[in-house]
């Protein structure tokens, strides 16, 4: 998918209207901090990351100025109140999309706040030709019974998978699902729910960084480590083109050639965050072959990089960039882009650094054939 390209087709609801009691925290868990950031906001990230709106998150009765808190500048959330059981609050959930009417819907226990985007991608893949579809993995270790008994034969771990959400259905078929429930009043499963009404599950493959935090261990996890990320990006120099570097434009005889604004530091910034969180490089998410980035501001580039560093746990420590060309002189203009930058990264000026330098008139950059740009970024965990 190209990311943050809008999905209306595509809701997602996140339940998190628990108390979360065995977690030993001093709010219910789906409020209190996990890697720097509220659990909840975690989930809701990544949903946004991916283009989904609107994002319903069902919470507790009274709940709304602390999810509000939690939840601050994500885009397209909408509250709502949960039930007393998991199905309620799902049930009252979907029905808050009534008038959205999407054709699908993501459902997500706000329990599980590493959402990596490739789960999301599966399942939105696998609703192309089924009704459901569900995250699992593998079960490796040895099951017993609660009465002692080991299950014994290694061929019986291999008919059973590990659950996870979200978990994705038709939005007609999931609403129709819940509205005839008649099994156990606290459904712990969607697409358990989803079956008994009749609906197929496909399996997609579920990912280790979706586990559930349950108890107060939970959150003393061994914190994320630093991450280090380079980039590289040439542009060459043509007349009539507009010259921007850094998110700045700047008067000058020639501008860099591109499908986007050809903005060539900006280019090479987002490589440098996306190699650090290892989600591949810039033409992977805006490819050249599309339309609608010809002519775009690669200031929106750089915010979807940094939109998907924050869903990855992490946010920016420092930046370092660049400039690689003869003309035009990049002095004049430094702190014009270290405060573009900034204001692009979240992050304060005196973490940018922009350089600029020659190479003695050798190669394509020494004729002013082209402007060149490395960069390196830094990242810390949230």
């Amino acid at each position: 998918m190209s990311l943050p390209q809008p999905q209306p087709d595509i809701a997602a609801i996140i339940v998190a209207a628990g108390q979360g009691l065995r977690a030993g925290q001093p709010l219910p868990k789906q409020f209190a901090l996990w890697r720097g950031k509220p659990v909840l906001r975690h989930s809701a990230e990544a949903f946004a990351a991916a283009g989904i709106t609107p994002i319903i998150v069902a919470i507790p009765h009274g709940a709304d100025e602390v999810a509000q808190a939690a939840l601050n500048g994500v885009p397209g959330i909408r509250l709502a109140t949960g039930g007393d059981t998991r199905q309620q609050s799902v049930l009252l959930a979907l029905e808050a999309l009534a008038g959205d009417a999407p054709a699908k819907v993501l459902i997500h226990d706000a329990a599980r706040p590493g959402l990596p985007q490739n789960v999301i991608e599966r399942l939105v893949q696998a609703l192309r030709t089924a009704a459901a579809a569900i995250p699992v993995l593998s079960v490796v270790d040895s099951l017993v019974h609660a009465d002692g008994r080991l299950m014994g034969v290694p061929a019986e771990r291999e008919l059973l998978r590990r659950v996870q959400t979200p978990q994705a259905f038709s939005y007609p078929a999931i609403l129709a699902a819940h509205r005839a429930w008649l099994g156990e009043p606290n459904a712990g499963d969607d697409a358990q729910v989803a079956q008994a009404a009749g609906t197929a599950v496909a399996l997609v493959e579920g990912d280790e960084a979706l586990h559930k935090l349950t108890f107060a261990g939970d959150f003393a996890a061994a914190p994320l480590s630093v991450r280090v990320g380079t980039g590289y990006d040439v542009h060459r120099l043509a007349a009539g083109e507009e010259l921007w570097l850094c998110g700045v434009q700047i008067d000058h005889s020639h501008g860099l050639a591109g499908h986007s604004d050809a903005d060539v530091a900006v280019h090479a910034l987002v490589d440098a965050i996306l190699g650090a969180i290892g989600a591949g490089d810039i033409g992977s998410h805006f490819p050249p072959s599309d339309p609608q980035w010809q002519g775009a501001g690669s200031d929106r580039f750089l915010t979807h990089a940094v939109v998907l560093a924050e869903a990855a746990g992490y946010r920016i420590g420092n930046v370092d960039v660049t400039i690689i060309c003869e003309a035009p002189k990049i002095g004049p203009h430094r702190n014009a882009m270290r405060a573009r930058l900034a204001e692009l990264l979240r992050t304060p000026i005196e973490a940018v650094s922009v350089k600029a330098t020659t190479t003695e008139r050798l190669g394509f950059t020494g004729r002013n054939e082209g402007i060149a740009a490395q960069a390196a970024a830094t990242l810390v965990p949230a």
